[in-house]
């Protein structure tokens, strides 16, 4: 898989609270976002199945 380049235009305040979070953890800023959007991404793909499961069982 490949990687790509995406560029975003944040507010200060954001950039410091996603500074500290990413601190918080020993990450950079850019693989704390690329985390939790592949965590976020994952949660949706699970929550997908699980109704696809349950729609398979009534």
């Amino acid at each position: 898989m490949g990687t790509s380049v995406l560029s975003l235009r944040i507010d200060g305040e954001l950039l410091e609270r996603l500074r500290h979070h990413a601190a918080r953890r020993g990450m950079s800023v850019q693989d704390y976002v690329v985390r939790t959007l592949v965590r976020d991404d994952f949660d949706e793909r699970f929550q997908t199945a699980v109704e696809e499961t349950e729609k398979f069982y009534l």
